[in-house]
């Protein structure tokens, strides 16, 4: 499903998706289509957020779009020139 589409069916909630398309652009993931898995209470998503597994994240429905800001290590870089 399309994050559109996700967004109409589970208004303003939390919830559990796996991620299935996503492009990167400018150190950020932005993603295209998602699998819901389930709605996640607002008092767990925190908790559910770091329990996550690889290709699934806890995101709220609110955000127009989805994206993941992704960070990158500067240190990896000095780790490896030290090498």
């Amino acid at each position: 499903m399309t994050w559109q589409e996700v967004r109409e069916l589970f208004p303003d909630q939390f919830l559990l998706v796996s991620i299935l398309d996503y492009y990167e652009e400018d150190n950020k993931k932005i993603v295209t289509e998602v699998a819901p898995i389930r709605t996640v209470a607002k008092k767990d998503a925190n908790k559910e957020f770091f329990r996550a597994k690889e290709g699934t994240v806890v995101y709220h429905t609110s955000n127009e779009d989805f994206v993941i800001h992704l960070c990158r290590d500067p240190m990896m870089k000095v780790r490896r020139i030290l090498k």
